[in-house]
């Protein structure tokens, strides 16, 4: 499976961001799908995660702030990031598993002051 992130990459503080993550196969049946980021020189952390029956679940710094949406139709997971903060700086990464994992190339978001 090759997963290919999409989104805007830059806004100020209290601006919206939207990721979007196209999988190159079917998705209806892959349990989990979500994003995680990582701030260079810490570990990489689960940020959003939904499952194949829609249930999700957030990093407890998001929460109320950042939405994940999955369309099984089009095989693709979305990270709806609003109320952003500098500290939500980091590189995001598109996930599925399956069985196995598989991660996105990697996007950075910058979130300037």
């Amino acid at each position: 499976v090759q997963l290919q992130a999409y989104g805007e990459a830059w806004c100020r503080l209290g601006g919206s961001l939207r990721l979007s993550c196209a999988a190159s196969r079917d998705v209806k049946s892959v349990p989990i799908m979500g994003w995680y980021r990582q701030v260079l020189g810490k570990q990489r952390e689960p940020v959003a995660l939904i499952s194949n029956l829609d249930s999700t679940e957030y990093v407890d710094s998001v929460k109320g702030r950042f939405t994940i949406s999955r369309d099984n139709a089009r095989s693709t997971v979305d990270l709806q990031m609003n109320s952003l903060k500098p500290e939500d700086t980091a590189v995001y990464f598109c996930y599925l598993y399956d069985s196995r994992t598989y991660w996105g190339q990697g996007t950075l978001v910058t979130v300037s002051s």
